[in-house]
C-alpha cells in the first residue's frame, strides 16, 4: 500500500471496561494493555477494539 497507512484491530479484553470508572481510566488501561503488542501504536478505541497503527 504506497501512500496509505494500514490499520489494524485489537480487541480490548472485557476487563477493561468493568475495571474502568472514566474515560481517563479507559486510556490508562487499554495503554497498559496494549504493552503487549509493542509494534502497534494506538490510534482510537471504537467498538470494544483498539484501531492501530503498525510501527
Amino acid at each position: 500500500m504506497i501512500g496509505k497507512e494500514a490499520y489494524y484491530k485489537v480487541l480490548l479484553p472485557e476487563w477493561i471496561w468493568k475495571e474502568a470508572k472514566t474515560k481517563e481510566e479507559v486510556k490508562r488501561l487499554v495503554l497498559q494493555y496494549m504493552r503487549h503488542y509493542p509494534h502497534y501504536v494506538v490510534k482510537k478505541v471504537k467498538d470494544g477494539f483498539a484501531v492501530c497503527e503498525r510501527k
